[in-house]
């Protein structure tokens, strides 16, 4: 959770004059931290008459200062000031509408001095009743939560009010003279009375304050939908009234706020434009988005998609950005946002530092691909900033240089931190941390970082964290967006007699026309000879990203053939497995000399390049697809997962092509399949280390005819069982991006030979077919060891995920199948320790498993019983991942508790473990009737 003010806090972050309450508060304060009488308590005069007429003038006069309390302050200061404001209205509601309740006693006959009751005097019943209204920190409205909901939050603190008081009153010796029908009638009074009329004030109140502040206004507008807009234009209008311009920056600062206005740049900044289109500018381009907001807890599962379906969609994801920055949570944790590859995660933080950069906030952003991943968040900053200003400055000197405004660290792409070589988990709880001692230094500072959705399920979050989901376009602003394309090339298109793309040809697409870099894509290619126009079928992603790498390829080699564009494919190819290989997406002229003639030159070991220093890395890196950012990066990560497979699939059509070659020969019996390529491309990373490179895979062998598929399935089975035997003898050795132990390539080269024959496959696939032999589940293992062992987290974590597998039993024989359009389930690893005979204590991915069972999205509800039943029987397991699931289906919709009855019985029968057991249990929902009730018939059929 994150802190709140209480009212004694807002108290002192408005400076509060009034003596009364500052004597009365402090003393019951001092008696809350080290008890009644080392206080000076005795000297507390009790007086609840005197604190509510107090509370009460105080809140009226804090409603008309507003305007005062809000100007000559710097932002973080006007926040602390609009909160501890926001207290002090809820309490004075609250203390008004006491004093006007009717209750069977006036406030006066509470202030009796003389009253003593169980020993305990007065007043220090009253300071403790002080304590429990006054200490405790309050709601506060945020934009991520409707008003109703803040209203509601604010009731229970009024009903916690009134518990207090009752008690109280309970035990003055006033209760021992009250009828009994007034003893009994008491709480209900209290609980009816003054909190719905303090709701009503409060009401009016809120109100008030959202004239006065436009900050409180922006929560409010969170829940009406905004009309149409482009480049977060009502962030900046929003903010011209929040956070007004400032004028007469340093020099520093001022090239710091110029960098970070970038809305006059074209939508995409890559190297080179092609000649007959016009990208239209950030600031015209991009369009607000849609999203869903969700506070995360460790419970939360915001890498699946059906889990967001059940948060709350943003009616204005404009008017949340300014709210939030505007916020006390946004300078106490991080806003994470999140989305699939191409939502425009970039872009988003591209343009609110644009629009940040002509307010009172200093937008700062660091694109983490560009720092050094296991630097510290302060370190991190200062590689970004020497970039942008060509020295090296120091953050507290920048923060000092700025004269008060709020920095806005904007860390872009922290799925690459989580998916590279330092798979930084704990990333978040270091931002959040950051935060904390920036706050403690006097520099408060407000952090959003963006990853892509997939790797959430990796990722700690620290309490009271934010998410967005950025969501895919709906028809309309695919529409928006194409009549902005359609303006920018109208006329340029029309030199060719072309036209742009229209929406009806783009919406064809479905989901691909939805995402914005997608969409973007399609309109290039159209734009290229109107193709989508001309031809309404679906095209894949993959397809997509193919044709456009060729098109704009032959159009700047000048219409050359189709074997010279394999061959610049192969080359951007080369550049995606170097990027892959070391886990970065940024890579040197110096990496790129070393590595692409290695495995562009013929596969010689010392080639010979005529060219001069850097033609490598210049010929490879001067397209369209590439962007310098400290080095060579493609203009999206997506298009290096593409090509990684794409190089993969040329390198299995090239070895299908040479082994039909050799077949024509006389001693082709006896002569080895040339893999040497195939080797040199799978054999320094799994690809499973990014989920979409097996799509594309998919994707690209969906279109090889069966015939070409099944030869292929062949010869990479044949490939596999000789994987880890020895070669004397291999081409391309020279292409060794980062230097692993032989083990390791091993590894990854017979784990990308196993998903390519799977994904190859028409059928599911046996591991008896793939290792023959009374020994085939002891091979399998052995594998599999060798992967967990070698690959390193995440490409175990990816291969079990993406290879889909489950255990059988075949004529008494057991033996496990891959594939079969199964979804992943995370029961790889589970598989090969139960299938083999091992113990599975691979509790993490077990944990997994049960969760997916208790979700329940892919099986019956029957399977997914049966399933935990052999968990329960085979592998002895007793988790509290097993209980969540067990709770889970409990309460799921159309499901049969009667079936999940005989696993309740089962867990309750140890005597030794069932008290345990059964606090679990309830701990996980299922109710202790029920429980009772199975235990009570066991009792039974026992006798």
């Amino acid at each position: 959770m994150i802190e709140t003010p209480s009212y004694a806090d807002a108290l002192r972050i408005l400076g509060c004059k009034d003596g009364r309450l500052v004597k009365v508060i402090g003393l019951a304060s001092a008696a809350e931290r080290t008890g009644w009488a080392l206080s000076g308590g005795p000297q507390l005069a009790a007086g609840l008459r005197g604190l509510r007429d107090a509370i009460v003038a105080y809140g009226e006069d804090v409603v008309r200062r507003l305007p005062e309390l809000r100007a000559g302050v710097d932002r973080h200061t006007r926040t602390r000031r609009l909160a501890a404001a926001h207290a002090a209205v809820v309490v004075s509601a609250y203390f008004e509408a006491l004093g006007e309740a009717k209750l069977p006693f006036t406030l006066d006959r509470l202030d009796r001095p003389e009253q003593i009751s169980r020993g305990v005097p007065t007043a220090e019943r009253f300071a403790r009743l002080v304590a429990e209204l006054l200490l405790v920190r309050l709601p506060i409205p945020e934009p991520h939560i409707p008003y109703a909901d803040t209203r509601a939050a604010v009731e229970r603190a009024y009903l916690r009010m009134s518990e207090c008081l009752a008690a109280y009153v309970s035990g003055l010796s006033l209760w021992d003279e009250l009828p009994v029908d007034d003893q009994l009638q008491l709480p209900r009074l209290l609980a009816e009375g003054p909190p719905a009329h303090a709701l009503r004030i409060y009401d009016e109140d809120y109100r008030s304050l959202a004239l006065e502040s436009h900050e409180f206004g922006v929560r409010s507008l969170v829940t009406e939908p905004p009309p149409p807009a482009t480049a977060l234009s009502r962030v900046a209008w929003l903010l011209a009234e929040l956070a007004p311009p400032r004028a007469g920056d340093r020099p520093m600062i001022h090239r710091v706020r110029m960098a970070a206005n970038a809305l006059d740049q074209p939508l995409l900044v890559v190297g080179k434009l092609p000649e007959d289109v016009y990208l239209p500018l950030l600031g015209e381009g991009y369009l607000s988005p849609r999203c869903r907001v969700a506070e995360l807890t460790q419970e939360s599962t915001p890498a699946l998609r059906g889990w967001w379906e059940g948060q709350r969609l943003l009616a204005d994801a404009e008017a949340f950005l300014v709210g939030h920055l505007t916020s006390l949570r946004a300078t106490q944790v991080p806003l994470l946002v999140l989305g699939e590859p191409g939502s425009g995660k970039t872009k988003l933080t591209e343009v609110l530092a644009a629009r940040l950069a002509r307010s009172e906030f200093l937008p700062i952003r660091v694109e983490l691909r560009g720092v050094r991943a296991r630097a510290g968040i302060t370190e991190q900053i200062e590689q970004a900033m020497a970039g942008v200003l060509g020295e090296e400055v120091a953050y507290a000197d920048l923060v000092a240089a700025a004269d008060g405004a709020m920095p806005v660290i904007l860390l872009d792409g922290f799925d690459e931190l989580v998916q590279g070589a330092a798979a930084r988990y704990d990333y978040l709880e270091h931002v959040r941390e950051f935060q904390v001692r920036e706050a403690g230094l006097g520099r408060p500072v407000a952090v959003v970082v963006t990853s892509r959705t997939v790797v959430a399920d990796r990722v700690r979050f620290p309490d009271g964290l934010l998410a967005l989901e950025l969501r895919p376009f709906d028809d309309d602003q695919v529409r928006q967006w194409l009549d902005v394309w359609d303006q920018a090339n109208r006329a340029l298109l029309a030199r060719r007699d072309l036209t742009p793309l229209p929406p009806e040809a783009a919406l064809a697409h479905g989901e691909m026309a939805r995402q914005p870099l997608l969409l973007l894509l399609l309109a290039l290619y159209d734009a290229g000879g109107n193709a989508l126009q001309r031809d309404h079928g679906p095209l894949g992603r993959a397809r997509l990203y193919e044709v456009l790498l060729r098109d704009y390829t032959e159009r700047e080699t000048g219409g050359a053939h189709r074997v010279a564009i394999d061959q610049e494919l192969v080359l951007l190819g080369a550049v995606a497995l170097s990027m892959l290989a070391r886990g970065s997406q940024v890579i040197t002229d110096e990496q790129l000399e070393r590595d692409l003639p290695a495995l562009c030159h013929g596969g010689e070991d010392d080639p010979r390049d005529e060219d001069a220093p850097g033609g490598w890395a210049r010929k490879a890196t001067e397209r369209f697809f590439f962007v310098r950012r400290g080095g060579h990066a493609f203009l999206h990560s997506t298009f290096a997962e593409f090509l990684v497979a794409w190089i993969t699939m040329y390198a299995l059509r090239d070895l299908d092509r040479r082994r039909r070659l050799a077949g024509d020969e006389p001693l082709a019996i006896v002569q080895a399949v040339d893999d040497d390529l195939l080797y040199a491309v799978t054999s320094h990373s799994c690809l499973a280390e990014r989920g979409p490179t097996v799509g594309f895979v998919l994707e690209l062998l969906a279109e090889v005819p069966s015939v070409v598929r099944a030869r292929c399935v062949d010869l990479l089975t044949g490939l596999l069982r000789r994987a880890l035997h020895e070669r004397t003898r291999r081409h391309f050795t020279g292409f060794r991006p980062v230097r692993h132990p032989l083990t390791r390539r091993l590894a990854a080269y017979s784990a990308n030979l196993t998903l390519l024959i799977v994904t190859a496959s028409e059928q599911p696939v046996s591991v008896s077919a793939l290792l023959p032999g009374p020994d085939a589940l002891e091979r399998w293992s052995s594998l599999t060891h060798l992967w967990k062992g070698q690959l390193g987290q995440e490409g175990w974590t990816g291969l079990v995920t993406t290879l889909a597998a489950r255990r059988v039993v075949v004529d008494g024989r057991e033996d496990v199948v891959l594939g079969g359009g199964a979804e992943p389930t995370g029961m790889g690893d589970v598989v090969a320790a139960v299938a083999t005979g091992h113990d599975p204590q691979h509790r993490r991915l077990l944990d997994l498993l049960l969760r997916a069972l208790g979700a329940g999205e892919s099986l019956p509800f029957r399977q997914r019983v049966a399933l935990v039943e052999e968990l329960m029987r085979t592998a002895g397991v007793r988790s509290p991942a097993l209980y969540r699931a067990l709770g889970a289906m409990w309460y799921e919709e159309g499901g049969d508790r009667a079936v999940l009855r005989p696993l309740l019985r089962t867990l309750l029968d140890d005597p030794a473990d069932r008290m345990a057991t059964w606090e679990q249990l309830v701990k996980a929902g299922i109710p202790e009737t029920a429980l009772w009730e199975i235990h009570q018939n066991a009792l039974l059929q026992g006798d």
